[in-house]
């Protein structure tokens, strides 16, 4: 069974459109792969291998492209996943913090996506002073006086 060139259109605009209903950002991918499939079968006569061969490496290509060029940070989106780029970081305490009280601490450059974070300490720390990250627990950042 060969597939003509509209099937593939076809298909690349059902999976592109799938992608609406499930918005996980990849689907638009593989449609992207089988339009660019639908022309090389437009301008050549390839077989059905060749055809799926190409499919799939030119959607794999585009995923790996969006997730390398355009989401590089994306896997750092989890403070828990990333304790090791925070601890030791200096910030600034913008709220009054204590120990059974949060408070918030802003940083110069942002970190996994924001500049203000929760924080807690062990001991009680006034805004205004300088504060360095000692742990992460849980989504709040344990801060020391600097």
């Amino acid at each position: 069974m060969d597939l003509a060139w509209w099937h593939w259109a076809v298909g690349g605009i059902v999976l592109i459109v799938a992608e609406l209903v499930v918005p996980s950002f990849v689907l638009i991918w593989f449609g992207a792969g089988a339009l660019v499939v639908a022309l090389a079968v437009a301008l050549a006569d390839l077989t059905l291998t060749a055809q799926l061969g190409l499919w799939l490496i030119v959607s794999l290509v585009l995923v790996a492209a969006w997730f390398k060029v355009f989401k590089p940070g994306m896997h750092k989106t989890r403070i828990g996943m990333a304790d090791a780029d925070v601890i030791g970081e200096v910030g600034l305490l913008v709220r009054d913090v204590a120990p059974f009280e949060k408070g918030e601490v802003r940083f110069q450059k942002p970190l996994l996506g924001d500049d203000v974070w929760t924080c807690i300490a062990d001991e009680a720390i006034k805004s205004g002073e300088r504060v360095r990250v000692v742990a992460v627990e849980g989504s709040f950042l344990k801060v020391e006086r600097v």
